[in-house]
């Protein structure tokens, strides 16, 4: 059984193992960057969405269940990058109110243990770090920042401009969504980003996407003392007699089981993976799991109240790029409802393979492809409550079971009525048709991309696993930089938070560390 030493070990390569691995790289540190998946290829397949939506080619083979004992497929990819290889790369920032506690019907969003203002500074770096194309002051809840963004928003095409002008008459607030994408439009002969139509939910072929493989782990392996082992999969973290510090990283690789060692062990697998991995730990001195004296690992699960609805256009829609506007009108509230109601977004442009799919082939390829030439596809989301019985649990053979009920529904259902009522506002029939092949599966459960919140942060280590730095209360050495820290879920896409999270954990490490550099 191989052993190896390392000051840091991550344990995931996604938006907040890759970024911490990316800022600690220039500190000469020793460290290993562990990945259960490979280096996704680079294949036409990327851009096929046959492949890649109704096939699901790249999406984790893995079996999960839920609370009923059903299985389902999770919308879950393992690879070098993590979910963000496959993400809309929509970059926002908490609402300055989200940091709570925030008043919902349903019930309390508990406050965070850090403000907006602590996590502000981090927001800004990691914008710079991923390449964010926006503008300030156009999105009516946007939190205070005095920096603008690091470069122009994405330019809306015609019939999304359009659309965007259409609301405007309405009286609604559109703003262009803040992006992270290589993209030169004031010289299109030397962007990295071509503007394609397969973005949202895709891998990109010619590296242009702001992911956190091509931002952050290619970089990062440009120093010496970075390590990146593939098909590594974390069996369990082992501890030392004391109970107090990780002193094994037990991974199996190519059938072999390995041990590797390292002064700080950094957790982020993702919400359900990470608080999975803790489970499976569970020893003598920590029997109900790694860093769960609270009882709170794999508790308070939240992935938000997500919908994918089609309008379709009374013009036709001939849009590449389409997720370039944004909605908040609605983020707090409306005239006829006085609690947050949620975010509206575009999404990828709907093609015919994908509607054929909707249809189980029963639409003919022409009127197939008639309906995606006049389709708007939205992608609606509401928050999501933290719940302690909504959870990740692990059976002794290892299973994954994950109990989630929704909560708050009553809040996406009058959001989901609110787009519907501006329809014939904005050129559209008047019906809204569920997109459900956005996550190849028709299980509504398995949609985690926006998973967050079962290894929570706070100041009570009763109440809390990890301390306000997300190291695990009960252990010395133990990190997670994932959406696991979340305490609650707002209604903004996660990824920005995380990323900004990673950055402020970074640099607490390498004052720990004692070392020098560390890199924006």
């Amino acid at each position: 059984m191989p052993t190896n030493r390392y000051d840091v070990i991550i344990i995931g390569s996604g938006a907040g193992g890759g970024t911490l691995a990316h800022h600690l790289a220039p500190t000469g540190k020793r460290i290993l960057l562990l990945e259960r998946g490979e280096h996704l290829p680079r294949e036409r397949d990327n851009w096929d969405s046959r492949a890649v939506v109704v096939e699901g080619k790249y999406k984790a083979p893995e079996t999960w269940y839920d609370k009923d004992g059903r299985p389902f497929h999770p919308g879950i990819h393992y690879c070098v990058g993590g979910n963000t290889k496959f993400y809309g790369a929509v970059l926002f920032r908490l609402r300055e109110q989200d940091f709570g506690p925030l008043h919902h019907k349903a019930g309390i969003s508990p406050p965070w243990p850090i403000s907006y203002a602590d996590l502000a500074p981090y927001y800004t770096r990691a914008e710079r770090l991923y390449s964010v194309h926006g503008e300030r002051g156009t999105d009516p809840t946007e939190p205070p920042c005095d920096d603008p963004y690091p470069h122009p928003p994405v330019s809306h095409e015609p019939r999304i401009q359009a659309l965007f002008d259409d609301l405007k008459r309405a009286g609604q607030r559109p703003f262009p969504l803040p992006v992270g994408i290589r993209l030169d439009e004031s010289a299109p002969h030397r962007s990295a980003c071509v503007r394609c139509s397969t973005c949202d939910g895709f891998p990109c072929l010619v590296q242009a996407k702001a992911d956190a493989h091509v931002t952050c782990v290619a970089p990062a392996l440009e120093h010496p003392n970075v390590t990146l082992l593939t098909g590594a999969y974390v069996d369990r973290l082992e501890t030392s007699p004391s109970g107090r510090e990780v002193t094994g990283v037990v991974v199996r690789r190519d059938g072999v089981e390995e041990t590797h060692r390292a002064d700080i062990v950094v957790v982020s697998c993702g919400a359900i993976n990470s608080a999975a991995l803790l489970l499976r730990s569970a020893s003598d001195r920590h029997p109900g799991g790694l860093a769960n004296r609270s009882g709170v690992v794999g508790r308070h699960y939240m992935c938000h109240l997500n919908s994918a609805l089609i309008a379709v256009s009374r013009r036709p829609n001939p849009t590449h790029f389409q997720k370039t506007l944004g909605l908040n009108d609605f983020y707090f509230g409306a005239d006829d409802w006085d609690f947050p109601l949620g975010h509206i977004q575009m999404l990828g442009k709907t093609d015919a393979a994908m509607v054929s799919a909707e249809s189980h082939g029963l639409l003919p390829a022409g009127a197939a492809e008639r309906f995606a030439s006049h389709a708007l596809d939205f992608w609606l989301t509401s928050e999501d409550l933290p719940d302690p019985d909504n959870r990740v649990e692990v059976g002794r053979d290892g299973r994954i079971t994950l109990r989630y009920t929704p909560n708050n529904v009553e809040a996406h259902d009058r959001l989901t009525a609110k787009l519907k009522q501006l329809l014939r506002h904005i050129g559209c029939e008047r019906t809204l048709i569920p997109r459900e092949a956005y996550f190849g599966k028709r299980i509504p459960i398995a949609g985690t991309g926006h998973q967050n919140g079962t290894i929570r942060f706070g100041h009570d280590p009763e109440t809390s696993a990890l301390d306000v730095t997300c190291k695990a209360h009960d252990l010395d050495n133990l990190y997670v930089v994932d959406a696991s820290f979340f305490p609650s879920s707002a209604a903004v896409n996660p990824t920005l938070t995380i990323i900004a999270n990673a950055l402020r954990v970074g640099d607490h490490l390498i004052e720990r560390l004692h070392a020098a550099g560390g890199v924006a």
